[in-house]
């Protein structure tokens, strides 16, 4: 369950977060098996920063399952002490969060039983991120679940909405796609929403809580280094990351494990791959030569720590 620290705002704010949604107000309540689902493909249009299709055609087709604990999703990379961890590849986004509306029956701890959450945006969406911030709803003690399907749907309603402090990290992807790896206990399935009166599947990476900071996702620094420094005629990223001779292990290096200082959305700091044996731990990134590039905050949330 995702713990909410609760934070009043005025119901404007949150009218215009969901601006743009269409979706209609059913009579009766929908039936997620039977329901529309959505197609989703987060390999094209303007949301397809680092794992663009058009670029690297071997990524899934258009709402083919996508399967993160193979390349290029899964990076074998360095903690802060020089930890051997992994972390998932997941494209680079935007700071600002998008809202996801939980249901709860008034004065209820528990959203209603059986109710998908609902959000705004999917991948190819102008606005989608894969980080949402938790929006509680109170509908009232007769709402009978799966009514709403749309945030247009509550706000026609006139319900109670509360703006939370409360992000996760729960990107979209076509039903069929796998991700065995977490940190901890977390389930590794996949969850179902409402987008418009349509179903769609999201993973969870729920590693270490995140709350906002003014209005966007707190971030952390990676340290990286590619096979091609970015330059002139390069931007590194598509080159590939640096590894050891023989094995798929980067010097990747995150400078957080926990919080605080933890997040799964990280500013990319790329050092000169020149330095790339001699950096094995934190302080090593730190004292590497920095190659300046644009400003690029990367999701790769972290799903293993070896022993």
């Amino acid at each position: 369950m995702i713990a909410m620290r609760l934070v009043r705002v005025p119901l404007a704010l949150v009218l215009l977060a969901a601006c743009g949604d269409d979706g209609a107000d059913p009579a009766e309540p929908l039936d997620p098996d039977t329901a529309p689902a959505a197609v989703i493909d987060r390999f094209t249009g303007e949301g397809a920063i680092l794992l663009d299709r058009r670029v690297m055609p071997d990524l899934p087709a258009a709402d083919a399952p996508i399967h993160l604990d193979q390349a290029p999703f899964l990076v074998r990379g360095l903690g802060p002490a020089g930890e051997r961890i992994t972390y998932y590849h997941l494209d680079a986004h935007q700071p600002t969060p998008i809202n996801i509306y939980v249901l709860h029956h008034e004065g209820q701890a528990e959203p209603v039983a059986d109710q998908l959450p609902i959000v705004d945006y999917i991948p190819g969406d102008h606005g989608y991120s894969d980080f949402w911030r938790v929006v509680r709803v109170d509908v009232p003690a007769d709402y009978v679940a799966n009514t709403a399907t749309s945030s247009a749907a509550i706000f026609r309603e006139g319900w109670d909405v509360t703006v939370t402090d409360t992000i996760v990290n729960c990107p979209v992807v076509p039903l069929g796609s796998t991700a065995t790896r977490r940190r901890g206990s977390e389930g590794t399935e996949l969850h179902r929403g409402w987008y418009k009166d349509q179903v769609f599947s999201y993973f969870t990476f729920e590693e270490q809580p995140l709350r906002v900071e003014g209005s966007a996702v707190p971030t952390s620094d990676v340290y990286v280094a590619f096979n091609t420094n970015p330059g002139a005629s390069a931007n590194g990223w598509s080159s590939g990351f640096m590894t050891e001779t023989g094995s798929d292990r980067t010097h990747v290096v995150a400078d957080a494990l926990t919080a605080p200082g933890y997040s799964s959305l990280r500013e990319v700091i790329v050092y000169d791959n020149a330095a790339f044996a001699s950096v094995t731990d934190l302080a090593s990134a730190q004292a590497a030569p920095v190659i300046t590039t644009d400003t690029l905050l990367w999701n790769a949330p972290i799903v293993e720590v070896e022993p």
